[in-house]
């Protein structure tokens, strides 16, 4: 018998208004990003919020809520940017079809190292993962034809949204962010789905006790496999949103040092809470763009201060705050 989720069974054991409230997350998160533009201090780190928010909501998915610390996450992130920006710079292939061809080569790619990386635990996979995405990333140093090698991949601009007859210009700081938001919504309605689901129930048991799930009867390598697919293709989506907004690919975007970003914006927010991704992103863009204008050596004061988040608040800034609240988590 497949328990509940860590969500359902909060839903269901809070007080009424408090269940309700959990039961609409995705409703809440979309509203709360919907005024996002008007908190913070330009439209364009706003914008940034938004897709490193779906790039750690997709790690949060393998890390948070599997238990798998990857550290190859920037391969589907880069992937998604690139394959984004080819198909439109380079076959003139409409956005809307550019995003979705990029998202599925993107979890082809999620699969070909999945099925790698998933044979191995523990430390022996987050090496692998940092192996496999480092490869991901000299193959597009060296297929400079198609990438732009170190320069980055350039020539494509997107400059109006049409779809369905209504054309937005693209280039407003208002209306891009905006369009980005609806990719960013459909990326938390499908997770949401995901952890709804049984299969949401699963993977939260791997993550608890992998032993004990197999002896249940569940397959746990096809299961991680899946789970570690479905991370690639959210996190890709963000690689898109990149693509689409910077009308620039830059090479970095599939180092290691964007795999450590994206470990360390789920644990600032929170992993294995639904909205912890976009606070973690929003709390290291905003540290980086305030200290950077103090000192260029802004990744020193930025360290310092994950040092202490992970020290005296584990559970990351999003689920201290959801830890505070009156629920009681039933076990069922």
């Amino acid at each position: 018998m497949t328990s509940p989720s860590s969500g359902e069974a909060m839903a269901k054991s809070a007080p009424g208004g408090l269940a309700w409230l959990l039961d609409q997350r995705v409703l809440l998160s979309i509203a709360v990003l919907a005024v996002l533009p008007w908190l913070l201090p330009s439209k364009a780190l706003a914008v940034n919020v938004l897709i490193y928010g779906v790039v750690v909501m997709g790690y949060n998915l393998l890390f948070g809520y599997t238990g798998l610390l990857s550290f190859g996450q920037a391969a589907f992130f880069g992937a998604g940017a690139y394959f984004t920006g080819i198909a439109i710079g380079r076959y003139g292939v409409p956005w809307f079809a550019a995003v979705t061809i990029a998202v599925l080569l993107s979890t082809c790619l999620a699969a070909v190292i999945g099925v790698v990386s998933t044979r191995t635990r523990g430390i022996y996979f987050s090496m692998v993962t940092l192996a496999l995405a480092q490869l991901v990333y000299y193959v597009a140093l060296q297929a400079a034809s198609f990438t732009g090698g170190e320069n980055g991949l350039r020539g494509f601009t997107v400059d109006r949204i049409s779809l369905f007859g209504l054309s937005v210009n693209f280039l407003d700081p208002v209306n891009k962010y905006y369009v980005l938001m609806a990719f960013a919504a459909l990326a938390m309605w499908f997770q949401s789905r995901i952890l709804n689901s049984p299969f949401g129930a699963v993977i939260e048991a791997i993550r608890e006790n992998e032993q004990r799930a197999r002896a249940c009867g569940y397959n746990v390598e096809r299961c991680k496999l899946i789970v570690f697919m479905l991370s690639g293709a959210i996190s890709s989506l963000g690689g898109c949103m990149l693509a689409l907004h910077l009308s620039i690919v830059p090479l970095d975007i599939l180092h290691y040092q964007t795999s450590g970003m994206i470990v360390m914006m789920v644990l600032l927010g929170g992993a294995r809470s639904f909205f912890g991704p976009f606070v973690g992103a929003a709390t290291f863009l905003i540290l980086e763009d305030v200290i950077s204008l103090w000192t260029p050596h802004w990744q020193i004061f930025v360290g310092a201060i994950f040092v202490l988040f992970v020290l005296f608040l584990p559970k990351g800034i999003w689920g201290t705050l959801l830890e505070g609240l009156p629920i009681r988590k039933a076990r069922q």
